[in-house]
Formats: C-alpha cells, sequence, structure tokens
C-alpha cells in the first residue's frame, strides 16, 4: 500500500488534510471575502463581534476577520517554507551521512550534535534580538538553518538500514553512482520518514514565529497571527475586555497546529505498522461481539 494511498483510507490524515485545506483557501481568497485591508481602519476602536465585523475590530479599529485571513498568508509562507527548508537540508545530509560513513560521517554528525546541544529556542531569541525587527522571510531562514539537527540524525538512522539491503548492494555491483543511488534507491526509501519530518517542521516553524513575533522580535508592520498576538498584547485587550482580539489568533494557531498534528500522525501510523495494532484491534473486538450478538 503506497503512502498516498494509505493517507487516502486514514481517518486522521482526512481530518487534518480538511482543515488544511480550509485553511488555505481562506488564505488564498481573503480579497473575496473581505471587503476591507488588512491596514484599513474601519471601525471604532475595540469594537465587539457584530454583523458588520465578525471579530470586531482592534485598538485602532481594524477588521480582526480581515486580519486572520490575510494573517494566514504569512503565518503559511513562514511554516512552509522553513518546513520545506529543514526537511531539504535535514535529508541531504542524513542520506550523505548514512550512505558515505567514514570521515564524511563524522564531520555532519560532529555538526549535528553540535546543534542538537545548542538550545533551540534560546538561540533563535539571540539571532533574532541581534537582527532586530525581523521579516518573516528572515525568522523562515533563521529557522531553517538552525532547526535541521533532528531530521538528520533520524534519516541517517533509516539510511544505514536501508544501505545493507540487497537492491543497494546490487545497484553498487553495476556501477551506479553514489549519487544516483541515494537518489533512486534510498531517497524513495525514506519518503515517509520526509514526510513526518516536513509537517513537524511546518508545525515547529508556525509556532516559533508566532512565539517570536509576540515577543516583539518581528516586524510589527507585517500582518501575520504571531504580529495579532504582539498587538493584542500591547493593546491589553484582555484588561479592557477585547478578549476577541486576542482570542482568534490563538484559535487559528490551534486549529492549524491540530491539522498538522492529525496528518503527521496519519504519516507515522502508516510508516510504523505497529501502531496500526490499536485499530486492528478495535475492529476485531467489534466483529466478534457482531458474531456473539447473532449467536
Amino acid at each position: 500500500m503506497s503512502l498516498l494511498q494509505g493517507l487516502l483510507r486514514n481517518r486522521k490524515a482526512l481530518v487534518g488534510a480538511g482543515i488544511l485545506i480550509v485553511i488555505v483557501l481562506l488564505a488564498i481568497f481573503a480579497p473575496l471575502l473581505t471587503e476591507y485591508g488588512p491596514t484599513q481602519r474601519v471601525g471604532r476602536p475595540h469594537q465587539p463581534p457584530s454583523a458588520d465585523h465578525w471579530l470586531g475590530t482592534t485598538r485602532l479599529g481594524y477588521d480582526v476577520f480581515t486580519r486572520l485571513l490575510y494573517g494566514a498568508r504569512v503565518s503559511l509562507a513562514v511554516g512552509f517554507g522553513a518546513g520545506l527548508l529543514i526537511t531539504v537540508i535535514g535529508t541531504v545530509l542524513g542520506i550523505i551521512a548514512g550512505y558515505k560513513g567514514g570521515v564524511v560521517d563524522e564531520v555532519i554528525t560532529f555538526f549535528t550534535n553540535m546543534i542538537l546541544v545548542i538550545p533551540n529556542l534560546p538561540l533563535l531569541l539571540v539571532l533574532a534580538a541581534f537582527i532586530g525587527q525581523a521579516s518573516p522571510l528572515v525568522i523562515a531562514i533563521i529557522l531553517g538553518f538552525t532547526s535541521w539537527a533532528w531530521g538528520v540524525r533520524v534519516t541517517r538512522s533509516e539510511t544505514l538500514s536501508i544501505r545493507q539491503r540487497d537492491f543497494v548492494k546490487s545497484a553498487e555491483m553495476l556501477g551506479e553512482s553514489s549519487w544516483r543511488i541515494m537518489s533512486f534507491e534510498i531517497f524513495p526509501n525514506l519518503i515517509s520518514i520526509v514526510g513526518i519530518n516536513f509537517i513537524g517542521s511546518v508545525i515547529f516553524a508556525v509556532i516559533t514565529e508566532a512565539t517570536l513575533e509576540f515577543l516583539g522580535l518581528g516586524d510589527p508592520n507585517t500582518v501575520s497571527w504571531g504580529i495579532m498576538l504582539y498587538n493584542a498584547q500591547n493593546a491589553s485587550a484582555l484588561s479592557v475586555g477585547a478578549w476577541w482580539e486576542l482570542l482568534t489568533p490563538c484559535v487559528a494557531l490551534a486549529v492549524l497546529g491540530l491539522g498538522l498534528a492529525l496528518l503527521n500522525f496519519a504519516i507515522d501510523e502508516i510508516a510504523n505498522p505497529r501502531l496500526r495494532t490499536g485499530g486492528m484491534l478495535a475492529r476485531w473486538v467489534g466483529l466478534v461481539r457482531a458474531g456473539e450478538g447473532r449467536l
């Protein structure tokens, strides 16, 4: 059963993909779903949710629903951009280290361990503070080049196992080049691991970007879910009763994280058959009870 077929039959994958598709479509069609601009003052400060402003307004009179839609674009771009960069670096270095071995493996493993030893979030805070008000692109690049170590470790471990299999040995005996073996023999067998790494990296990037921006290390002129949290904090939204300004981006981040996590769990179940034992056992118990009912 291929990974795609497994995802189509997995309820967690379908629910997670549905959530993600809805969020992406809302971000893409934002201009069609709202008549306001994300930086356009359209109401009174801290106006509660109403028919005119579904999610209320901010302290500056911005429409919260409009900023939610446009902010999704930036948050998704940072999440998927950083996630892709993390996954590419981790996959390439992991396959090279696992297949080549020797000095190459030792050098890559040394730098991987060095990155793993350094606490990730404090490192990101220091870099973001050094740069100043970092743009979403800068945040994505920082995340991409400081968060690849875990992917290298996992990919390297799996590559060490795959390179001992017969089809890899046969390719080597036929004289195929190393890059071709790594690209066409080893990498296709790592698709599930790469998928898990990518989705996990996207979740990490989205949450970390929101954290950095909430702490005031992002560019306040951009519109993202993290900047919405930062503005709500500065406006003392909860203190003045404007709960909608703070709750909206929090719920959006939680829903996006839920969708991605469900996809991650589904890929993990498909890649690891032992995780599907519980579901198989439940179905078997259901069949047994149904049989007893007939008796």
